[in-house]
């Protein structure tokens, strides 16, 4: 398991943070990604949900509202890859939330994280933070297994 390093280096201010950002986008979903950077520590990105935009301008392809989807504002993950991207820097996780549901890999995380069959940063973790009325009830942490190519719990981060 190739990430164990970046699974115990998820800091309690990263994790707040994102557990703060669910809190807040409640009761719709949140997103964003864990970036460690030699010179400034993990940086969490939040990224803009615009899942119910894409959802007035095309219900048919996107059915799904900001309540149980999300798709991340593309100019904001164009930075955030560009920041990672950046030498000595690394992405660690992608992280999302779960308003009034558990912490697990539904199968609609499972086609955000693989569009083509297979997962697009394959070394990412994937963070799901479970919120019910703006309290974080758990937070989860998937890795890809290439064993079983499929997502498996490795993780948990709860208080």
């Amino acid at each position: 398991m190739g990430n164990t390093e970046s699974l115990l280096s998820i800091g309690a201010e990263a994790l707040a943070d994102m557990k703060a950002h669910a809190c807040e986008s409640y009761p719709d979903e949140c997103c964003g990604v864990l970036i460690e950077c030699p010179e400034r520590g993990q940086i969490v990105v939040r990224f803009r949900n615009v899942q119910d935009e894409m959802h007035a301008k095309d219900p048919k392809r996107y059915p799904r509202t900001a309540r149980t989807a999300y798709t991340p504002h593309a100019g904001e993950f164009k930075r955030a890859v560009d920041l990672w991207e950046a030498p000595g820097n690394k992405l660690v996780a992608f992280y999302h939330s779960h308003p009034d549901h558990d912490a697990y890999f539904s199968d609609e995380d499972v086609r955000q994280a693989t569009p083509f069959g297979e997962p697009s940063y394959p070394d990412a973790l994937q963070i799901v933070v479970s919120v019910y009325d703006r309290k974080v009830k758990e937070v989860k942490v998937f890795r890809w297994s290439e064993h079983s190519a499929m997502f498996a719990e490795s993780a948990r981060l709860d208080d």
